[in-house]
């Protein structure tokens, strides 16, 4: 091995393995079935094509196509990207041929798949991918869009990985397109007559830019460098340049001048705001003549027509500068200095603001096709003459017509406000060109056939461009300048020979094919070796391949001597073996092949003849014959130890050497044969060693090397080999290994005695010993010996970096040898002790010394920064924790990120110095590097992680955590961490886990380990970006069975829920079955003897009819009860269960039905409840669901029966917010059937969705619905009445709460509509009246008495008049005409009807004055006070007077009784006079329907609020109205029993809005009472009420509850309104269709807590905290979840309670959002329980938890078997079925499982399962020093840590150690036995310890480990030149005065007193001296 390395000739390396290469998507594309045929076939009839030549002409075009297909196909490959953060190593392929492109994906080891296939119509040009950039309006970066572009020759379809799909036209013919960082750049194609056109002045912009595939194609502005002219910007119209490569990082393009022949290289960047206006016309004082501003415009829209020909509009415009744009003729007498004129309109739109509004601009082209006048000289624009024909019209050469007629045609033809100039998004800015070629001799080099980027070993950038003219490849080296990132700076030029190159770059490095065929390796311009394929000729013999200039004289090719002076020096710096030779022999090789091939033979083999597809580390080879071979090119390192001490090196090794070493390391690492497996690390050492000057062959170590590892074999880094079958040598290698030797001679635990078996000649650890022969010299020749030093330090600093990570310290035991040969050799005493003690068993045998004498030592460089004490980070961070002062640490910035990360953490967590992370970082970190070097990518860094970290908090645990996450630290990382140094940040995770705050960021959550936090956290940023379809939880309806659970419609109520809410019955299933109406109901009749069997018949009819009555008000409940329940497939139409209206008469279950013909039926009976049934099915769906229009329009029914229920179906999904995504093309469709019903459901769905945005196109709609907000002239429309009703109350959503002036005034004048001459309004007027009273309201809600703008129509006094009749006014505005000659039917005179005003007006005012408290408007609604007056009121009103009343005094309503009775007026209340004339009647009537309205009021009041006061008086009131109506007495008679129905349905109406969503007990036993009762008197509109209480009271499925918003109130009005109509047809009083308007008022409020584990649902334990209000001060209740949370504007906070589950607080004062958002979403609430307790369900008592059951017995009751009903953490159940049950083999370790099962307990109890690897570790520690046989020393350093932590945390507070995680019991325990270990060995040691301090040889025996390990935990510094000191020292006095300067800590130089008074008399002065008390 070794001779290699002086060998500077043998550079071949093995290639990796070659595999045939054939583009996947030319495989796929055989199979693929093209669409040729598919065209064929639309081009000819088909009678033509199967004709006989019909046929031939097909058979013909395929062959045709297929021929074409072959010679046009091209791929590209690129490195695939995962979103993930494993790196799979994948290539992605994009293949395009014909019309077809494929974009597939594989690797080495994973076949290839296809991912996407395209076939467009014509054939492909180009396809390339590219990433566009969409502004983000919420974030300030960008989102990227990942897209596949393919260019046709008309246009470029856009496919996103997404899958969204644009075409965008293209205004003109492409040559090219490129990708950039920002978008796509558009090469226009240059026709010959372009040129002879243009003059020289108006060029067209050749290149052009698109943003995105919707904006506009945008000219690209160009800033060539130059000295005289300035940097000019102009648009890039130079025909000349052609764009030959592009790039994203950084973002240049490189482009090539055809006629200078040079090519340069320009910065791609957003154009700023001043070279756009540079490029735009100037301001417009030159307008002066009307020809100039015709001019101006006519080009400006000239241009922009061209460029965007039927293109989409976009942002973006493009103007014409001065001499950059072209004119329409270009020698047109048309001078351009008159265009500057409208600088007005540059920044119509400025690029900041991207409106992708797709619009075609339609105003450009009718300016244009307006422009057209005969006589003038405009080109047409027809869609097949673009750009370049148009511009050679033979008349657009300067025609002499063209004046005159612009002169006369400006007026008309042009408006100037259309022309928008196109701007310029992007400018490119020149950077850099090549030098022009010297002297003449030498030909143009031609056009760039390959360029791109490439980096070398120490990171210089180079841009590379092969120029196949000249064969060769110019390196231009660039910097990226620290100041602003655009400027890269190119400082010089390397040409080198090539055939052929591609660029690796993963191995920093380039393939070169160089003319001879041979291929060489380069890394930047050095080149490192050649590269040997097998299988194909190698490099000397194989022969060029023929080119057509054969003869070509050698001159031409660029040798030597006239590569130009400027090139040589340069050479000589940058290439190591310097070039030049090579070069020319390369040259002279060439020409002789040449000559060879000529005239000798033609080759036979195959050779290499290209280079292509460059991914990674491998490269496809072409050979001459066609065939293609991928190739792999081996890494530079495998084992991650080689790679970081490679990195350490080039960071601190100038350029040249470290390339030196690299290029050499690279050599022998890759030499052909290769290294085995585990020979890496080896062999490293041996080359390192070796370029030091060290002769490796004579040191005992390195010479062992070759034959054994002091890796275990199996942990040793292997290159993976592909055939790893394993063979019997490899059991030998493993036998012979040191490490089987290491661990085969003793018992594991005690130590080896020799511990490296080579060296026992020597016994000493000093360097006083002679070097055991006199040949172990440096070569001081070596390159590196000068930079020993510097390469000995970073190694430390990295061997220090690996102690930090447990996963890499088993590297730092072999780097340790390294490291200590150094030392030795350096003379670097403390290292060397250093090293001793971390690994006293390996280095105690390693003694040889290199000799170095005086000479050689100054010729060393001493680098500053190495010290004589060696940074130690373990000692650093052990001082921390003690408080002592600490110098700054070093470190290499970027190799050892984790010594940064933990030494600041200790900084900032145990100093307590905020500013550790962000200012002072300098204070403990000191930063190495090679000289001056600036590392961009350090800055970098500290510059993200001080944006992101924002202290919230003044925590110090806190701002750890926050820190830690930003700097991308996980648990992971966590856990690799030596269980000492983590002990403090897993402390401050602890401290954060209890009190964490609802605000903080998933990756924080995750890190401090509360699952259910960052759950909730993702969740959250989930639905911010999109909204998510349900939550991801899997809160899933169960699918049933059977199929008629499946037709009821309420199959989709979550039971996981429902279950945990109503665990103790069945009321779910109960309501289910009181609703459910698709089955045939029960009708039992009995047959009485007299009764023949026809009457029988009919009698059973009868009943079915009267229950029909019920069953077809279901619906309505129904719609409520499974309100937002279910989220629909989107490729299934909604499934609607149908409504049976048939039944079964018992006992032979006999069909009973309506259709018979027996009875009357009434007609379109079913109409509305069909409707009902429709919006029931609707509301199922969830807001959140995916609805999109073309499913809305899937769902519609093929019968026209079902036509009503489509109706409802629409209503229902406008009332959750779908309808708005129905397309207005549909909307028009269904409006113009004309069918009621739908209008109906339309115009309500629509109003509904857009609640309160005033949007015109919506108010539109309803307004032709609306005779009377139609101008007075319009045609009369004849709209059905119901229709109108519905557009009315749109109006009112529409518009609600907005107070607008117009709509209040035509609503103030339709309450009173009086009927019209011709019986039109006539019908029904009393909903029509209530409907424009009620969105009067909903116009003017909540507004009170400050009505903006409308004291003119005195809204209040009008409402006032028509609630209490009076005469009517004289009709205002627009409608006078209308109602001049009053009705011939109906004769109302000129007083208003009050029946029909007096409850819209009622209603208005109560929603105008809604909770404003106005007492003189109440007073207007009370009840008359005298018993005349009350004669005059019908006591309906009474009910609307009262409820209006008391909403208005919202404040004054009380939940009791006393409250209703109040409202009672004081003559009904008193006793009465028999002499008096009362109708008992009117009195009973008046007082139950006030007691109805006040009722009525007090469910609005506490709606959903569960108020159990607010119940009971309900409740009161209810049984006393059953009572009345079962009583048969005078009561019932005198009220009527349809008053006392009514009131009695508003009670239970009231009472299940107050517990809506709740399922209450009684209410469902009223409601079931209710649904019960048949019989004439129970008519429809009352099982409509008492259903659609039932629904209310389970609401969404306990999921939603009522808001009492103000516009809840309004939609519960509007639904509630106290008149049910009397049978199914009935809309007299009120619109059936606004029963479902309850919906606008449900609001989700349960929350549902789910633990974070299981993802069930569970209960727990809130604590909900009350704002403080007038009536009640701030309370706390207790909930148990899940539950229904009071309105969160009363909250002040929720807060999930221990001790079960995990705290976790949410603060409503501040911010009610994101609770709002959990509650949409299902309300999931994640929680974790806590270890050691289980779920409520399973232990209500909380009996059975782990504290409870240990409680009394201690630990040892805990049985470790019942640990998994405790916790779900997977490791800890492990953990307890391997090691803590008892086995019969094992009795002895009794006491171990003990320990074991304590500490599991613990760790369960203490709720940090994560500390169980640190207590075993602890308790290893201990148990390895009591037995006496320590490893290694590494433990002591962490349990002195841990120790350290834990006497700082008990000096600050010793009480409060509550927060500590080690528990107190545990640790003194194991502290005392350690010293107690300690101790012993001082007694029977104190001589060997003596004589180590004094700098003594020490014998080697075992005694070393044990003395290291007690060294290392008293931390005793390296005393060696302290004993000197301590001579005089004779007493404890003495001693403790010059402890600071010994830097022990005090309670271990007390342990060193008998040591260290080493007299005899001293050790007998204190004998009595109690070690143990320390």
């Amino acid at each position: 091995m070794s001779e290699v390395v002086y060998e500077e000739t043998a550079t071949m390396i093995a290639a990796g393995e070659l595999q045939s290469f054939v583009p996947f998507g030319r495989e796929h594309c055989r199979n693929h079935p093209h669409a040729f045929n598919l065209q064929l076939r639309e081009l000819q009839p088909a009678s033509e094509l199967w004709a006989s030549d019909g046929a031939a002409g097909l058979v013909g075009s395929l062959q045709e196509v297929s021929l074409q297909e072959r010679e046009r196909e091209f791929w590209q490959l690129r490195k695939g990207c995962t979103g993930n953060e494993e790196e799979v190593e994948f290539e992605e392929e994009l293949y395009a041929a014909g019309n077809v492109v494929v974009w597939s994906q594989g690797s080495r080891t994973q076949a290839s798949s296809v991912c996407k296939a395209f076939t467009v119509d014509s054939p492909v040009q180009q396809a390339l991918w590219c990433n566009f950039a969409v502004p983000n309006n919420k974030k300030q970066e960008d989102e990227v869009e990942h897209t596949v572009c393919i260019v046709q020759s008309s246009c470029i379809n856009v496919h996103t990985v997404t899958g969204k799909d644009f075409i965008s036209p293209l205004p003109f013919q492409v040559s090219n397109v490129w990708a950039t960082s920002f978008g796509l750049l558009l090469e226009r194609k240059n026709t010959t007559n372009d040129t002879q056109l243009t003059s020289p002045g108006e060029p067209l912009p050749t290149v052009f830019s698109m943003l995105h595939p919707l904006d506009e194609i945008a000219p690209v502005v160009c800033k060539p460098a130059g000295l005289f002219e300035g940097s000019r910007v102009q648009y890039l119209s130079d025909s000349t340049m052609k764009i030959v490569f592009t790039c994203c990082q950084p973002s240049i393009v490189v482009s090539y001048d055809t006629v200078q022949g040079i090519h340069s290289v320009w910065n791609l960047r957003k154009v700023t705001h001043d070279e756009r206006s540079t490029v735009l016309p100037c301001p417009a004082e030159s307008i002066g003549s009307p020809l100039g501003l015709m001019a101006s415009g006519f080009l400006n829209s000239h241009l922009r027509n061209i460029s965007r020909l039927d293109s989409p509009g976009g942002s973006g415009a493009s103007g014409l500068g001065a001499g950059s744009c072209c004119a329409v003729g270009s020698g047109s007498p048309l001078h351009f200095s008159a265009l500057h004129s409208h600088h007005s309109r540059i920044m119509a739109s400025s690029p900041a603001i991207h409106s992708r509004v797709h619009s075609p601009s339609i105003s450009n082209m009718a300016a244009l096709s307006r422009a057209h006048s005969p006589g003038m000289a405009a080109p047409s624009f027809s869609g097949s003459s673009r750009f370049n024909t148009s511009l050679h019209s033979p008349l657009a050469r300067g025609h002499p017509g063209f004046l005159p007629s612009l002169n006369s045609s400006v007026n008309e033809t042009m408006l100037m406000p259309e022309m928008e100039p196109i701007i310029p998004d992007f400018c490119m800015e020149q950077l850099w060109s090549e030098a022009a070629t010297a002297g003449c001799q030498r030909e143009m080099s031609s056009q760039a056939s390959k360029v791109f980027l490439t980096s070398d070993l120490c990171e210089n950038h180079y841009l590379c461009f092969l120029v196949e003219s000249h064969q060769q490849l110019r390196c231009v080296k660039f910097i990226e300048s620290s100041g602003t990132s655009a400027q890269l700076i190119f400082p010089s030029v390397t040409t080198i020979p090539a055939k052929d190159a591609e660029p690796l770059q993963t191995i920093d490095a380039m393939l070169v094919l160089e003319a001879c065929g041979s291929l060489v390796l380069y890394t930047g311009i050095t080149r490192v070796s050649k590269v040997f394929v097998p299988g194909l000729l190698s490099a000397p013999f194989s022969l060029t391949n023929h080119r057509p200039y054969l003869s070509t004289p050698v001159e031409n090719v660029s040798t030597p001597n006239n590569v130009g002076s400027m090139h040589l020096p340069r050479l000589d710096e940058d290439l190591m073996p310097s070039p030049v030779s090579e070069l020319r022999g390369s040259v002279i090789k060439h020409h002789e092949a040449s000559f060879l091939e000529e005239y000798t033979f033609q080759q036979s083999l195959p050779y290499i003849h290209a280079l292509r597809d460059p991914v990674c580390n491998r490269v496809t080879l072409e050979l001459s014959g066609g065939a293609m071979l991928r190739l792999s090119i081996p890494e530079v390192a495998t084992s991650e130890l080689v790679k970081k001490c490679l990195q350490a090196i080039r960071l601190i090794l100038p350029k040249e050497a470290a390339m030196k070493v690299l290029v050499k390391w690279y050599n022998i690492y890759n030499a052909p044969g290769g290294p085995t497996a585990h020979a890496e690390w080896n062999m490293f050492v041996t080359c390192f060693m070796t370029l030091m000057g060290y002769s490796t062959e004579s040191l005992t170590w390195t010479k062992n090397l070759h034959f054994e590892v002091p890796l275990s074999p199996v942990i040793a880094a292997k290159k993976a080999r592909p055939s790893d079958g394993g063979s019997d040598e490899d059991w030998d290698y493993l036998m012979a290994s040191h490490y089987h030797h290491q661990m085969g001679s003793q018992p594991v635990g005690s130590m080896v005695n020799s511990s490296v078996t080579s060296s026992t000649d020597t016994d000493s650890l000093s360097f006083s010993s002679s070097p055991s022969n006199a040949s172990l010299k440096f070569d001081s020749s070596a390159p590196l010996f000068p930079h020993i030093a510097a390469l000995f330090y970073v190694l430390h600093l990295l061997y220090q970096e690996l102690q930090l990570d447990e996963l890499q310290r088993a590297r730092a035991s072999s780097l340790v040898c390294l490291l200590h040969q150094l030392a030795r050799d350096l003379r670097l005493e403390e290292y060397v002790d250093l090293y001793w003690r971390d690994y006293p068993s390996l280095i105690s045998g390693l003694t040889e010394i290199t000799f170095l004498d005086q000479a050689l030592i100054d010729q060393m460089q001493r680098p500053s920064f190495l010290r004589p004490e060696p940074p130690c980070v373990f000692s650093w961070l052990s001082r921390c924790l003690r408080g002592d002062e600490n110098a700054p640490f070093p470190y290499l910035p970027g190799i050892c990120p984790r010594t940064r990360l933990l030494v600041l953490s200790y900084a900032l967590y145990i100093i307590g110095d905020k500013n550790a992370t962000s200012a002072e970082e300098s204070k403990y970190l000191v930063k190495l590097s090679a000289g001056p070097k600036s590392r961009a990518s350090e800055t970098h860094f500290k510059r993200q992680s001080s944006v992101k970290v924002r202290f919230s908090s003044e925590n110090l645990a806190e701002q750890l955590v926050v820190w830690l996450t930003s700097q991308g630290f996980t648990l992971k990382d966590l856990e690799s961490v030596p269980f000492g140094v983590a002990l403090p940040i897993r402390e401050a995770i602890y401290q954060c886990r209890e009190q964490p705050c609802s605000d903080w960021s998933e990756e924080v959550c995750l890190l401090i380990g509360r699952q259910d936090l960052s759950k909730q956290a993702h969740k959250m940023t989930l639905a911010k970006s999109k909204a998510s379809v349900g939550s991801g939880l899997s809160l899933e309806p169960p699918t049933s069975t059977e199929a008629d659970e499946e037709e009821d419609g309420m199959s989709d109520i979550i039971q996981e829920v429902t279950g945990l809410i109503w665990s103790q019955d069945l009321r779910v299933q109960e309501v289910r079955r009181l609703l459910q109406s698709s089955r045939p109901v029960r009708v039992s009749v009995v047959q009485l003897p007299e009764v023949s069997d026809h009457e029988y018949i009919e009698e059973k009819e009868n009943k079915l009819l009267q229950l029909c009555q019920r069953t077809m008000a279901l619906p309505v409940g129904r719609g409520l009860f499974t309100l937002f329940s279910y989220h629909p497939v989107p490729t299934e139409p909604l499934p609607v269960p149908k409504l049976n209206l048939t039944g079964r008469a018992p006992p032979r279950n006999t069909m009973v039905d309506l259709n018979s013909g027996n009875i009357d039926v009434p007609p379109n009976m079913t109409s509305w409840p069909s409707f009902h049934n429709g919006v029931a099915a609707g509301l199922k769906i969830a807001p959140a669901s995916q609805v999109d229009s073309a499913w809305i329009a899937y769902n519609k029914p093929k019968s026209p029966e079902l036509a009503n229920e489509y109706a409802g179906f629409l209503m229902a999904l406008g009332l959750n917010g779908h309808l708005t995504k129905l397309a207005t093309l549909n909307i028009h469709d269904y409006l113009t059937k004309g069918h009621e019903m739908t209008s109906i459901g339309l115009l309500l769905g629509i109003s509904s969705a857009k609640l309160g945005t005033m949007d015109m196109s919506v108010t539109r709609l309803l307004s032709i619905h609306i005779p009377a907000l139609l101008p007075p002239t319009s045609t009369e429309l004849d709209v059905p009445h119901n229709v109108q009703v519905a557009a009315v109350i749109g109006i009112g959503l529409v518009y609600q709460g907005t107070g607008h002036r117009h709509n209040a005034e035509v609503l103030l004048s339709e309450i009173g509509r009086p009927p019209g001459p011709e019986m039109e309004y006539c019908t029904d007027r009393e909903s029509y009246s209530l409907a424009a009273g009620l969105a009067l309201g909903m116009v003017c809600l909540g507004h009170g008495s400050n009505l903006i703008g409308m004291t003119d129509l005195n809204v209040p006094e009008q409402l006032y008049q028509y609630m209490v009749g009076g005469h009517r006014r004289a009709q205002a505005g627009a409608n006078r005409e209308r109602h001049k000659s009053p009705s011939y039917q109906i004769k109302e005179g000129d007083t208003i009807n009050v029946d029909v005003t007096c409850p819209g007006a009622t209603l208005a005012l109560a929603m105008i004055y809604l909770k404003t408290n106005n007492r003189s408007i109440a007073d207007w609604l009370k009840p008359p006070d005298t018993w005349f007056l009350l004669d005059f009121i019908k006591p309906e009103f009474l009910l609307l007077r009262t409820l209006a009343r008391c909403i208005i005094m919202w404040d004054e309503i009380l939940p009791n009784s006393e409250w209703v009775k109040s409202n009672i007026p004081q003559i009904m209340r008193g006793t009465f006079d028999s002499s008096e004339d009362i109708n008992m009647e009117t009195m009973t009537q008046a007082q139950d329907y006030i007691t109805a309205g006040a009722c009525m009021a007090l469910g609005l009041r506490f709606a959903g609020s569960a108020n159990s006061d607010a119940f009971d008086c309900l409740y009161e009131f209810a049984k006393t109205f059953m009572k009345f109506m079962t009583l048969a007495g005078t009561a019932s008679q005198q009220t009527g029993y349809y008053n006392l129905q009514t009131s009695l349905s508003m009670i239970l109406l009231a009472m299940s809005m107050v517990m809506a969503g709740t399922g209450d007990l009684k209410v469902l036993q009223f409601c079931r009472f209710l649904h019960k009762r048949m019989g004439t008197e129970m008519n429809y509109g009352f099982h409509m009420a008492h259903h659609m209480a039932l629904g209310l009271l389970f609401l969404g499925g306990g999921r939603y509850t009522l808001s009492t918003s103000n516009s809840a109130i309004a939609a519960l009005l509007c639904a509630l309104y106290p008149h049910f109509p009397a049978h199914s047809t009935d809309n007299r009083y009120h619109l059936q269709a606004l029963r479902h308007l309850v919906v606008l008022a449900a609001e989700p409020r349960l929350l549902v807590p789910v633990d974070v584990d299981s993802l069930k649902p569970c209960y727990s334990l809130l604590e909900v905290t009350y704002k403080e209000t007038k009536w009640y001060s701030e309370t706390t209740v207790d909930l148990m979840a899940p539950t229904m949370l009071p309105e969160l504007h009363l909250l002040k906070r929720v807060k999930v309670k221990g001790p079960r589950y995990w705290e976790l607080s949410l603060d409503l004062s501040q911010d009610t959002q994101h609770l709002k958002s959990i509650l949409s979403r299902d309300g999931v609430l994640y929680v974790k329980l806590r270890a050691g307790q289980l779920p409520y369900k399973d232990d209500p008592q909380g009996w059975k938890s782990l504290m409870a059951t240990t409680i009394n017995t201690g630990v040892r009751a805990f049985k470790p078997e019942a640990i998994s009903t405790f916790t779900s953490e997977p490791a800890l159940l492990s953990f307890s079925e391997l090691f803590c049950k008892s086995l019969e083999g094992i009795k002895h370790r009794e006491e171990t499982l003990l320990f074991f099962s304590a500490m599991l307990y613990e760790c369960v109890m203490q709720e940090c399962p994560e500390m169980l690897p640190t207590y075993i570790s602890i308790e290893q520690v201990v148990g390895a020093l009591r037995q006496g046989y320590p490893q290694q020393t590494f433990p002591l350093w962490q349990l002195r840590l841990v120790v350290e932590l834990w006497d700082s945390r008990m000096q600050k507070s010793p009480t409060n150690c509550h927060n500590t995680l080690l528990s107190s019991e545990f640790l003194p325990v194991m502290k005392n036995s350690v010293d107690v270990s300690l101790d012993n060995w001082l007694k029977d040691n104190s001589a060997v310890l003596r004589s180590y301090l004094r700098g003594e040889v020490l014998s080697r025996d075992a005694q070393s480990v044990m003395l290291a390990c007690f060294l290392v935990y008293r931390s005793i510094p390296c005393l060696r030149n302290t004993h000197t000191q301590l001579e005089g020292c004779s007493s404890v006095g003495d001693l403790l005065s010059r402890s600071s300067q010994l830097g022990i800590p005090l309670r271990d130089l007390l342990r060193l007193v008998p040591v260290l008074l080493c007299s005899a008399s001293g050790a007998q002065t204190m004998p009595g001296f109690p070690l143990h008390a320390f």
